[in-house]
Formats: structure tokens, C-alpha cells, sequence
């Protein structure tokens, strides 16, 4: 009996996308006699191959654009793929878009066989079905209930209970991980906790989330262009995505005209910059965040700066360093540099501002714009569950540099 589950084999898929409109046959004529083809080819997918054995959880991850949703479809037989092809060994149960399969104006329990239907089941199945379904949705008591009805939410805990609890050998999940509420999630969460387990299940899972990627996957692959570039381990896969992330989302600065200052800059402050001395990202519990803090003083005042973390994760502010370490005194350009220990810090995304304060009022006198926030990213294999960012304020700090140039 095989051990493969899927089999993804060379695909490729384009798309033509219009650039002139014929007004009728004879300017398509003549648009045809020129060469003019009225469309371009947009290549989403190029030459992609993989394969998922039975049992795996399986992550496929990529920016958006980079072809993964495409590459969903094809796997689940809504698209064709214009060369290669997909073998499925089962069956294949989607959740890719909310709404598809559903029809607003039948009720929640009329959908559910109906949406069970296109999966393949028979009514008998559907029916030993229900119950689990219902009762992982939360909603026993709308099933009765028109679907347009529903908020979006409801829709979407439907959907994808709809799609868990149908009892198929592949499950294929796009961005499930942001469905519902807090307590929905967690069900989720316990919910990829258990099938991980259950080596008869097979999972692939488009997320954006390198801590899913890294809790529940045993294979992944990173998809950028519409070509495979990292395949094998989850934690090598979530490190190139951030890395490639952290790379984008540092953007140049706009130029700004003679006479003008940038946001949060001044004739006071003309220059104040943050920057990342160590790496990206952190992968060892050793190692320090190093980062150097520069500005320029036109007026002859004692300072300092003040540096926050700030989690990604969590939305929210996790350690702020408001108090001076050392003040400097009299215009010029000044230099202080931090070595900052990440043991305490949880595995995600974060980022660390500055603002510039004068010491006598520790009024603010200048800041550092989103653009040009340090950001960085931990990823270490920690045992049992470490989700949310924080930082130990009891944790101490170095400053190695703080002389004025």
C-alpha cells in the first residue's frame, strides 16, 4: 500500500490577464494583424513538485502573491494546472475560501449537506456526521436559520468545522489559524494538537504563522515567485520566511527636500536612527540583541534615548525603558549602543523603537517613524508551549557604548 498521500508533479499554472479591450471582431482583427494580443501572461506557478506521505502535517508558506493559494486550488481539483500533474490518494476534504460551497439563502443544516455533498459524501454519511459538526461550530441553536443570516464569523466556524469533521484522509486548510475568537481558536488549536497525533489524517496548512509552522508541522515547504525554494524542516522553512520578511519590511527611506525634516525630526534633531547589529533572527538562547542608537544635537542640552519592545504577536508594548542609563551633554552627534539578552523572549516577531527625551523634563524631543523600527524575529525549539512574546524586566541590559563622537 503506498505511503504517499499527494503527489504534486512538475504543475505549472498561468494566468492572461487583459491589457486592451477589442470593441468587436474587426478591431480584434486588427489588433491580431498588428500583434497585438490584447493580454499578458502572468506565471503563478513554475514547475512545482513535492510530495506529502500519509500522516504528515504538511506546511506550505510564502508571501502573498507568491502562488500558494493557487497552488491550493489546483490540489483540490478547482483548477487545472496548464502542465503537470496531482495524484490524491483519498479523500480530499478543502478549506480554502469562505462562501464556496455555500448557499445564503438555505439554512445552516441544509448547507451542511449540501457542502458535504460536494465533498463526495452520501446522506447516510453527512448524517453521522452532524452532530460533531454542529457541536464544534457552536451553533446548535441557528442551524435552523437562513445562512445570510449569520455573521461572518459564524459562517466561517461552519465552513470549517464543516471541513474538519468531514471524515476525509486529506485535509487541505488556507489560513485557518485566524478563524473565530479567542476561544474558538484555542479549540482550533487543540483540535491540530490531537490530528497531529493520528497518523491515518494527512494535513496541509497555508499560514502565515511561523509559530503553527513550527508547533504542528513535521515537513514544509516556502513557496516565493511561484517557485519552491526551502523544502524539509518547518524550523529551516519559518527561518527563510522571516529572514525574507524582516528583508522587505525594511523600506527605504523617502527622500526629503532641502529645508524639510522626515517625521519626527527637527531642526533640533535633524538625525536620529536605530539600528540592528546582530542578526535577524535569533535561534539560540545565548544570544544577545545588539543595537545602536545615533542622533544629532544642534543645541547645547543635556540627553538621552529611551528604547521600547514591542510584540507583534501580542499587538502590544512587552518592556520600556523610559529612564536614562546615561545622559549626554552639549550638541553634536551621540552614539549608544545596547547588548539586550532574548532568553525570556517567547518565539515571534518583534520590533524596538527609540524616542529622544531631554533629561531635565524627560519631554520628547524626537522619535523613530514605523518605517524605520528595528524588527526581529525569535525562533527557538522551546519544550511545551511558549505562543505569546515577554520580555523579564528583571532581566538586565548592557549599555557597552554611550560617548559622544
Amino acid at each position: 500500500m503506498s505511503k504517499i498521500a499527494l503527489e504534486v508533479k512538475h504543475v505549472s499554472k498561468s494566468f492572461r490577464l487583459p491589457t486592451e479591450q477589442a470593441s468587436g471582431i474587426k478591431q480584434a482583427f486588427v489588433n491580431w494583424t498588428k500583434g497585438i494580443k490584447g493580454y499578458k501572461e502572468q506565471h503563478v506557478l513554475e514547475d512545482i513538485s513535492f510530495k506529502v506521505e500519509k500522516g504528515d502535517f504538511f506546511g506550505i508558506v510564502g508571501r502573498n502573491g507568491s502562488g500558494k493559494s493557487t497552488l491550493l486550488k489546483i490540489i483540490s481539483q478547482i483548477y487545472t494546472p496548464e502542465k503537470g500533474e496531482v495524484k490524491v490518494n483519498g479523500t480530499l476534504v478543502p478549506f480554502i475560501e469562505l462562501g464556496v460551497g455555500f448557499n445564503p439563502e438555505l439554512t445552516g443544516r441544509e448547507n451542511v449537506y449540501m457542502n458535504g455533498a460536494l465533498l463526495g459524501f452520501s446522506r447516510e454519511e453527512i448524517s453521522k456526521m452532524y452532530p460533531d459538526i454542529v457541536e464544534f461550530a457552536e451553533l446548535e441553536d441557528f442551524m435552523d436559520q437562513k445562512l445570510k443570516n449569520y455573521s461572518s464569523g459564524m459562517q466561517v466556524r461552519l465552513a470549517f468545522s464543516i471541513a474538519i469533521k468531514a471524515q476525509g484522509d486529506i485535509l487541505v486548510l488556507d489560513e485557518v489559524l485566524a478563524v473565530g475568537d479567542e476561544a474558538f481558536q484555542r479549540k482550533c488549536n487543540d483540535f491540530f494538537d490531537k490530528i497531529k497525533k493520528d497518523k491515518t489524517k494527512t494535513v496541509i496548512l497555508v499560514t502565515h504563522s511561523m509559530d503553527s509552522v513550527r508547533k504542528y508541522c513535521n515537513k514544509a515547504m516556502m513557496i516565493r515567485d511561484g517557485k519552491v525554494v526551502v523544502y524539509g524542516s518547518p524550523s529551516d522553512v519559518a527561518s527563510q520566511y522571516t529572514a525574507d520578511n524582516l528583508k522587505t519590511e525594511k523600506k527605504k527611506v523617502d527622500e526629503v527636500e532641502e529645508g524639510e525634516f522626515a517625521p519626527g525630526l527637527s531642526e533640533l534633531v535633524p538625525f536620529f536612527e536605530i539600528r540592528n547589529l546582530s542578526k535577524d533572527v535569533i535561534d539560540q538562547k545565548d544570544e544577545n540583541l545588539i543595537f545602536e542608537i545615533e542622533y544629532e544635537l544642534t543645541k547645547n542640552l543635556s540627553t538621552f534615548p529611551s528604547f521600547s519592545f514591542h510584540s507583534e504577536g501580542m499587538g502590544r508594548t512587552i518592556f520600556d525603558e523610559h529612564k536614562p542609563t546615561k545622559i549626554s551633554k552639549g550638541a553634536g552627534r551621540h552614539v549608544y549602543q545596547y547588548s539586550i539578552p532574548t532568553a525570556n523572549l517567547n518565539n515571534g516577531n518583534y520590533m524596538v523603537t527609540a524616542v529622544l527625551r531631554e533629561a531635565k523634563n524627560e519631554e520628547q524631543i524626537a522619535f523613530i517613524t514605523s518605517e524605520n523600527f528595528i524588527r526581529f524575529s525569535i525562533a527557538r525549539k522551546f519544550k511545551g508551549r511558549r505562543d505569546n512574546g515577554l520580555l523579564n524586566t528583571k532581566g538586565k541590559y548592557i549599555e557597552i557604548d554611550g560617548e559622544q563622537l
